[in-house]
């Protein structure tokens, strides 16, 4: 048996400032953006670069008790792990973007890590592993 995980949702307050947010400041790829009229929402979908992994499913809020998970999915822990092949590169753009980092890069037993924001709040940590 193969499996994996295709996607992530993740609710936002709305498509297209999550659309920009990850395209201009994180550099993702915008794969999918398709209107799906029997449900009245659209279907997006965005991936890092070079990704041939999990997508993330920019998932908008939709009823009333959906709103306060916006940004706090986790209930205020890290929640998505963004991996890298060079830490420094990666660090910089997303500072000269305006990415908002919580807790300074450090050097762990597993790799180089930093804590960030995304545009609501969630909490990511952006990740070069070990020796990779």
């Amino acid at each position: 048996m193969k499996q994996s995980l295709s996607h992530i949702a993740l609710v936002v307050r709305d498509y297209d400032e999550a659309i920009a947010w990850f395209t201009q400041k994180l550099h993702f790829t915008l794969v999918e953006d398709t209107y799906q009229p029997e449900q009245d929402k659209r279907w997006v979908v965005v991936a890092p670069p070079g990704s041939a992994g999990t997508a993330i499913l920019l998932a908008r809020a939709s009823k009333p008790e959906q709103e306060p998970f916006i940004g706090n999915q986790a209930g205020g822990r890290v929640f998505l792990f963004l991996t890298t092949d060079d830490f420094l590169r990666d660090y910089e753009k997303m500072i000269a973007a305006g990415v908002r980092f919580i807790r300074e890069p450090m050097e762990a037993p597993y790799g180089t890590v930093a804590l960030f924001e995304d545009l609501y709040g969630n909490l990511w940590d952006l990740v070069q592993l070990a020796g990779r």
